[in-house]
């Protein structure tokens, strides 16, 4: 099964360069009065998103600090990635860990992604692939693409969780239908291969490997190709696909 064997892990250098969540991270919700509550730290945390696109890194962290300190969970992991980097100060590992798993547990799916991969990599935390699974699993469940992804290449393999095809093709499909390209040539191929899982649907596996394609998937384009023209061929020696009209 070509393009399924998944990374072990991310590279250290993944960690190191992680950027700041400055817009559009998904979170699980907050309840009204929480975050009523919580407004004062979102205008903290706004003013600290101005520091730090316009450069100010200095002030940028010490807003974050102020907003992380009140709650506001986008500060918290922004708060942890600026620590972790070394941005505006020194870099400061195990405060980045004590914020990034704030941000975690307070629901947003960046952070458990990164904190996941943290335990993946062995990265300023003790390496626990439990640990990455249980973080990835609860990042994948609120939509985390790359989350759903990862849990599904875990499940795939057998890699801290037991061996399972069929709950791997869930996961790949969820992260397939929110774009991960290596994710859309896997249910391709589950698709045209069946693999036990699925029933073989050569028209589903071309729908799937036409996105691949469309997102510069090379192998995906020869497979799409190969399947067009199996296609005509089929059609070319069809009864009555050459008879006169």
């Amino acid at each position: 099964m070509s393009h399924v064997v998944p990374t072990s892990s991310a590279s250290r250098r993944w960690l190191a360069s992680a950027v700041l969540a400055l817009t559009g991270v998904a979170c699980a919700p907050i309840p009204y009065a929480v975050a009523a509550a919580q407004a004062p730290a979102q205008a903290l945390t706004d003013e600290a998103v101005h520091y730090y696109e316009t450069g100010q890194q200095t002030q940028a962290r010490e807003a974050f600090r102020r907003a992380a300190e009140q709650g506001n969970r986008l500060a918290q992991f922004d708060y942890a990635m600026m620590l972790l980097n070394g941005e505006g100060a020194d870099a400061d590992p195990s405060g980045a860990v004590h914020w990034l798993e704030r941000a975690a547990n307070a629901g947003m799916t960046q952070a458990q992604y990164v904190y996941a991969r943290m335990f993946d990599d062995g990265y300023v935390v003790g390496k626990s692939i439990p640990q990455a699974n249980l973080w990835y699993e609860k990042a994948a469940r609120q939509g985390h693409v790359q989350a759903q992804a990862a849990i599904a290449n875990e499940y795939f393999i057998g890699r801290g969780v037991p061996k399972d095809y069929k709950t791997a093709f869930t996961w790949y499909e969820k992260a397939a239908r929110g774009g991960d390209l290596p994710s859309q040539y896997i249910v391709a191929s589950y698709y045209e291969r069946g693999y036990g899982v699925v029933t073989p649907d050569p028209e589903r596996a071309r729908l799937w490997y036409a996105k691949a394609a469309a997102q510069g998937d090379v192998a995906a384009q020869g497979k799409l190709d190969a399947m067009n023209r199996e296609r005509a061929q089929q059609g070319a020696l069809a009864p009555g696909a050459n008879t006169a009209k």
